[in-house]
């Protein structure tokens, strides 16, 4: 008798095809979420591990002579900041990271860093998959730079020269000598022009061996610090005026996008620079820089000249501490111009309110104000312009000094007026301009702070550049 299959049995095994197919359904649905979350962090962790080398390319691509060297320290310095932050072995993963791409164009250096990983699967296994494929890539652009560095030689400085020096030096390896644009200035009477900013091509003279052009010695920025002796007083409105007009004597099309002063001094400013009158005025009728003492009243003296650290001025321009007796009682003139006569750009009176000035020289005690109160307003102001035309101001200051109220106007500190000057998210109210380019300010409150500061200053200025 032939034995016939029941209805019941053949749904029982249909049953049994259907729980199978919907198992390993069900384990690669289970398996696709669990192996897609772990797709997910592979590929977070490998896009931060690409930022980070494309970024460290950039800013490795300082170093080195030439683009073929700058290229290997930038592929280096990614390999090596991708290797940190992607381990071996992270989550099973195996990663690849070809070195990045990168491109110089004029100033301007693009990196082009990308990286794949493999990731093995669990449960997804079922469906066929072994392995889940994840990608990153990054864009790090380095901005073209000029920048005018500004520094203070005066005589305050003088047992810490050597630490100064060598700090100074630091802070130019952290830049790019074939493609960013420097210029060089120290002050204490008068501003010295060390190197110019060249105008029609990209680098700067670091070394004398750097085609140092703009110097007339035929000297790098090195050789130029190391031969700094600190002597005089503070005419930092002179280094200001020659660090913002070296950025505005780039044509325009030819500037570079981040334009950057980075000014250094150890004290507040107690002189400045213009052709004053005196009582026979054919007596001097040339520029001239008119010193005066920041903690008390003591006696002006000069004339010095403007474009030299501590050089006399020639003739009867130079009458010492006697320059009171030899100015005219209303000496002062209305506006700086101690590099043309007809320039109106920066007023020296009425003043400001926390700081008014008259033409007032009758008395070395009136002079003692006027000069000091102007030298400060000067300084803040020319900050000022050069914010207002899109630069950047980066100031550092040194010692205890800085924090000490000193001249004419209660409550006034040289620290006051860094930070003025950097236009800081801390700046005075009176001065804090939040529509122009923020800066840093960093005191270094003693010579072994010097590098530290310089240190985060290049860090500033290379985290805005890209």
């Amino acid at each position: 008798m032939k034995k016939r299959n029941t209805p019941g049995k053949q749904a029982k095994g249909q049953v049994l095809i259907v729980v199978a197919l919907s198992l390993v359904v069900l384990i690669g649905a289970v398996g696709l979420a669990i192996d897609s979350g772990l797709g997910f962090i592979v590929r977070s962790k490998l896009n931060s591990a690409v930022d980070a080398a494309s970024i460290a390319a950039a800013r490795s691509v300082t170093q080195g002579v030439g683009e073929a060297a700058q290229r290997a320290s930038a592929q280096a310095a990614a390999r090596k900041f991708f290797a940190a932050n992607f381990p071996t072995g992270y989550l099973g993963a195996t990663p690849s990271f070809p070195d990045p791409i990168i491109t110089f164009d004029a100033g301007k250096v693009t990196v082009d860093a990308s990286a794949t990983a493999s990731v093995p699967v669990t449960l997804m296994r079922v469906l066929g998959f072994n392995f889940l494929n994840v990608s990153a890539a990054a864009q790090t652009i380095r901005k073209d730079l000029d920048l005018a560095f500004v520094m203070d030689t005066s005589g305050s400085m003088a047992s810490v020269g050597p630490t100064v020096i060598s700090s100074a030096k630091l802070f130019l390896t952290k830049f790019n000598k074939d493609l960013d644009r420097m210029a060089l200035i120290h002050f204490s009477y008068g501003a010295v022009l060390d190197n110019t900013i060249r105008t029609n091509t990209r680098g700067f003279a670091l070394n004398d061996t750097d085609a140092p052009t703009g110097s007339a010695d035929g000297k790098g920025m090195n050789t130029h610090i190391g031969k700094y002796v600190f002597d005089g007083l503070t005419n930092s409105a002179e280094g200001m005026w020659n660090g913002r007009n070296q950025l505005n004597s780039i044509p325009l099309a030819q500037r570079s996008s981040l334009r950057v002063i980075v000014f250094f001094s150890d004290g507040t400013p107690n002189t400045f620079s213009s052709v004053f009158t005196f009582k026979k005025p054919a007596d001097c009728t040339t520029p001239g820089s008119l010193i005066t003492n920041d903690a008390a009243t003591g006696t002006p003296a000069g004339l010095w000249l403007i474009n030299m650290q501590s050089s006399t001025a020639a003739g009867k321009c130079y009458q010492g501490t006697d320059i009171v007796k030899n100015l005219d009682a209303a000496a002062l003139p209305k506006w700086y111009n101690a590099h043309n006569l007809a320039d109106q750009e920066f007023a020296i009176y009425p003043g400001t309110t926390l700081r008014p000035v008259t033409n007032d020289t009758s008395t070395n005690a009136r002079t003692w104000v006027n000069v000091n109160n102007a030298s400060r307003n000067l300084l803040e102001a020319m900050a000022a312009k050069a914010r207002s035309e899109g630069m950047y101001v980066f100031t550092l200051g040194l010692g205890t000094q800085l924090t000490t109220v000193n001249g004419p106007v209660a409550g006034d500190t040289g620290e006051s007026i860094l930070k003025c000057m950097a236009n800081t998210t801390d700046a005075p109210s009176r001065c804090a301009t939040p529509t122009q380019p923020v800066g840093i300010y960093c005191h270094a409150a003693n010579a072994t702070e010097l590098k530290p500061c310089f240190e985060k200053l290049a860090s500033a200025i290379l985290r805005i550049s890209m």
